[in-house]
């Protein structure tokens, strides 16, 4: 039986609005195979799997909250932390890395004032280093979202992240 999420909602603190949980949660009860889906639903809808979110699944599909952590550190589309409005992934593949993509991720570093792996304080800008974007010709390159920026220079840099506003 479906319990309400007010039912559990008691002992979690979190200002997080838990009211669409019942709906995501609701095609899935009974069927604990499909942690997976479920987790990457709530991480489509909150960006990143909440804490208080994870304590809900966990109750109202019987599965301990354990194993939710267990899918959730193991695969790495999961993300347990908020991230930035705009996802920076900066090529470390050898066209880029040739053409000078380490220092274009030191700029970013040092305008953001994050490292690679981090958000910004606003929740601006999530940093990342991923293996190869697959622009090679626009070498060195980074995607914002989905938007590709090649043929960057540490000088353009700024330029492309006030781009973002």
């Amino acid at each position: 039986m479906l319990k309400s999420v007010a039912a559990v909602e008691t002992a979690i603190t979190d200002p997080i609005d838990l009211s669409a949980l019942d709906a995501i949660v609701e095609p899935y009860l009974g069927k604990k195979e499909m942690v997976i889906p479920v987790l990457q639903v709530i991480q489509d809808h909150y960006g990143y799997l909440p804490r208080p979110a994870i304590e809900v699944v966990s109750r109202l599909m019987y599965i301990p909250l354990s194993s939710l952590y267990g899918v959730a550190t193991f695969y790495s589309q999961f993300k347990l932390k908020p991230r930035g409005r705009y996802i920076i992934r900066v090529c470390k593949g050898t066209a880029c890395h040739i053409q000078g993509s380490p220092k274009i991720a030191e700029r970013i570093e040092a305008i953001l004032g994050v490292q690679s792996g981090e958000t910004t304080d606003d929740l601006k800008f999530t940093l990342e280093e991923v293996a190869c974007i697959g622009a090679c010709a626009l070498a060195p390159v980074i995607m914002v979202n989905d938007n590709p920026h090649g043929r960057l220079t540490p000088d353009k840099v700024k330029a492309v992240l006030d781009s973002y506003e």
